[in-house]
């Protein structure tokens, strides 16, 4: 359906549209600019820690039969979706060379592909449209079935009643619909919840290796409100107000802000033997991830002191930074757990063994 769509668009594009050679010039679009180098870091840093939640990747990374499946797979999507976004990028360049956008009276760049359409066939109009409600649905249905098994495995360890479940898909819709509809922009949902996850996720992954079995939970959760602070401290010492900061913390402003407020700007001046200046202005997207480190450390550091303290006090041993001792593996065959004393199945026959984790997380 993606490549049809693509495919279509590309072929009706390129017949139907005539780009202006003058627009190319003065429309500047070719040229460097703050927004341009702003989400050169903005993009990878949002994409990649707000994948970490989004539930439907992970399904599909247990559901690969081996590592090197899921390397061939990844590697496949990311070449396909890398020129998909291309081609679908490129259509903002074309809306505006071919006078399409901003029209008149202006629109927003965020439709200049629908209005690049109304320059092609009504045919090819309707069938762009129907791919696109379709693909929109798809990707929806994907979010939501994986929201609501997340829920029903990670609050009620899957002891629902199935149509409890299916009932709760359903339900689910209407909050997502009025948001939809409400939200003044749907870039800005998803620049919220890329903050989060960029404030959230540098401190989870730390917990991720096994060499930092010291990292708790409670660093991660200070560590990751401690960022989301951050970004409202930030903003409100770059505005003077706490109100602006607490707006950027909702980036009301979107991306399209002709300052560094949704980056960050670092500026350091020479050290002389007169005097010296160092200016440095975090911005969200700078400040959420280093701040939530920042707060995550400080939370280790409060936490490591407050246990030595308790060792001391009452007199036994000081064991924050000791290894713990790993649980009893236990394997998995087909639909049951076993013991690692079951070799064999119920009829005598080889079970294949999956080893779980054997180390279990503490908050404290």
């Amino acid at each position: 359906m993606v490549v049809g769509l693509v495919i279509l668009a590309v072929i009706t594009v390129g017949v139907q549209t005539n780009i202006d050679k003058g627009l190319v010039h003065s429309t500047n679009l070719l040229e460097a600019s703050l927004l341009g180098w702003q989400l050169m870091y903005i993009l990878p840093v949002a994409i990649l820690t707000n994948d970490f939640f989004i539930s439907g990747f992970w399904m599909r990374t247990f559901a690969s039969k081996t590592d090197k499946d899921l390397i061939i797979g990844t590697s496949i999507a990311t070449a396909a979706i890398a020129i998909i976004l291309t081609l679908v990028g490129a259509s903002g360049l074309l809306a505006a060379w071919t006078g399409a956008w901003p029209g008149n009276p202006p629109q927003e760049g965020s439709i200049a592909f629908f209005l690049l359409l109304k320059q092609l066939p009504a045919w090819v109009v309707g069938i762009v449209i129907v791919l696109t409600v379709s693909l929109s649905t798809a990707a929806f249905d994907s979010l939501q079935s994986a929201m609501v098994s997340t829920g029903s495995n990670d609050l009620f360890r899957n002891k629902l009643n199935l149509w409890f479940i299916r009932l709760a898909v359903v339900l689910v819709m209407f909050p997502v619909a009025v948001v939809a509809l409400k939200s003044p922009s749907v870039l800005q949902i998803y620049l919220i919840s890329d903050l989060v996850s960029a404030s959230s996720i540098p401190v989870l992954v730390i917990g991720l290796s096994d060499k930092c079995f010291w990292w708790r939970g409670f660093e991660v959760v200070l560590g990751g409100l401690g960022g989301l602070l951050t970004v409202f401290v930030f903003g409100a010492i770059y505005y003077g107000n706490a109100k602006n900061g607490a707006n950027l913390m909702l980036l009301t402003e979107s991306l399209y802000v002709d300052d560094w407020s949704a980056f960050g700007k670092l500026v350091i001046c020479m050290v002389n033997l007169a005097a010296e200046l160092i200016s440095i202005l975090a911005g969200a997207f700078v400040a959420a991830p280093i701040g939530g480190l920042l707060w995550g450390f400080g939370a280790f550091a409060l936490r490591i002191g407050i246990q030595w303290t308790l060792a001391k006090t009452r007199g036994h041993q000081f064991g924050a930074f000791d290894r713990p001792s790993p649980a009893a593996p236990i394997f998995i065959a087909g639909a049951r757990e076993r013991s690692s004393n079951d070799e064999d199945g119920e009829d005598g026959d080889p079970v294949n063994h999956t080893k779980a984790s054997s180390l279990k997380g503490r908050f404290w």
